[in-house]
Formats: structure tokens, C-alpha cells, sequence
């Protein structure tokens, strides 16, 4: 009950502090992408910009696709790299994180960071799949190798800015748990794709 508790509590404290840093950095990503993929319609004022923007999300499903992928991804962003503090040395527990368990100061604290790193990436590659679902295929080892495959790049590259830019420590378990966390993702994508064509 501890582990599942403090999970939770870990869960919806992620979700809480960066929900309107994520909520607005969606909503202004997909003003650019309006502004990229549909220029004409760009530099007419805020309330023309507005309403362009609304009809967007009212209409196309692909526009509200992705804005929820960008929202998933600032959210993994912002508790990954956007609100961390400096690290001395990154490189400190490289091969630290396996367990449920570490060891603080002599004795056994329980630790939920595995969990929490496999959780957090289930909803990313969801969505992911879900929004470029044309392009990922049907069958289900296309979408768990594109799943796997996407949730390893995207781990390696957090990881690697963690390295360089000090913020938290590059840990090997945390690339392994993030890239379990995008198969299953995947899988779930593949079952609900499944349920939904049967019904």
C-alpha cells in the first residue's frame, strides 16, 4: 500500500505543476505550426489568429491530435529537464535506479522512480501512435518496433541533455524503464485500435 500510495501521490504532483506551463506552451506550438503550415493566414491581428486557431481545433482531427501529443511531451519535458536543479556531476549514479529500493545516509528508502519512468512513457507513445497512426502501420510488431524505437531516441536524447546541460543525473535504468514504458505503450495503443474496430 506504501508503494502504491506514494506512486500516486508522485503521479498527480507530476501532473499538477506543470498542467498550465503545458496547457499554454501546447496552445502557442500549434500557433506556429498554423503559422507554418498555413501562412495565409498569418499576420491578420490576434483575433483573426484566434479564431483560425479554434475552427482548427473544431475541425480537424489531426490538429487536436497533435496538440495533445505536444501537451504530453512539454509535460514529460518539464519533469524531465525544465524543472530540475543543477547537478555537480551528472555522471554520479549512471548505473543507480534499478530497484525500488536505495539507500540514503545508511538506510533503506523506497523509491518509485522505475515506475514512475515506465508510466511516463506510455501515454507519450499512445498518443503518438494515435496521431501518426497512417504512417505506423496495422500490425502489431510494426507499432511496438516503432514504439520501442521512438521511446529509446527520445529517453537517449533527455538523457544525453541531462549530461550536458547538468539537470539530474544520466542513469542507464532510466533509458531501460522509459523504453519499457514505450512498448507498453504501444500495446496499449494496438488493444484499444483493436477493441475499437470490433465494436
Amino acid at each position: 500500500m506504501e508503494l502504491l500510495g506514494k506512486i500516486i501521490t508522485n503521479i498527480l504532483t507530476a501532473l499538477y505543476e506543470p498542467f498550465g506551463f503545458s496547457l499554454l506552451l501546447s496552445f502557442m506550438t500549434m500557433f506556429f505550426y498554423l503559422y507554418a503550415y498555413e501562412p495565409g493566414e498569418a499576420g491578420k491581428g490576434w483575433k483573426s489568429a484566434l479564431v483560425t486557431w479554434y475552427e482548427r481545433f473544431k475541425e480537424r482531427v489531426f490538429f487536436r491530435k497533435l496538440f495533445l501529443l505536444v501537451f504530453v511531451t512539454s509535460m514529460i519535458l518539464f519533469r524531465t529537464l525544465l524543472n530540475r536543479n543543477l547537478w555537480l556531476n551528472p555522471l554520479s549514479n549512471v548505473l543507480d535506479g534499478w530497484g525500488i529500493w536505495k539507500t540514503v545516509n545508511g538506510e533503506q528508502v523506497l523509491t518509485t522512480e522505475g515506475i514512475e519512468n515506465v508510466i511516463m512513457m506510455v501515454p507519450f507513445t499512445g498518443v503518438l501512435m494515435w496521431t501518426f497512426e497512417e504512417k505506423t502501420g496495422n500490425g502489431w510488431r510494426k507499432i511496438l518496433w516503432h514504439s520501442g524505437k521512438t521511446a529509446l531516441i527520445f529517453s537517449v536524447s533527455i538523457e544525453t541533455l541531462q549530461l550536458l546541460l547538468r539537470l539530474g543525473t544520466f542513469q542507464l535504468s532510466d533509458i531501460f524503464y522509459n523504453t519499457v514504458g514505450g512498448v507498453i505503450g504501444g500495446l496499449m495503443y494496438y488493444g484499444i485500435r483493436k477493441v475499437r474496430k470490433r465494436l
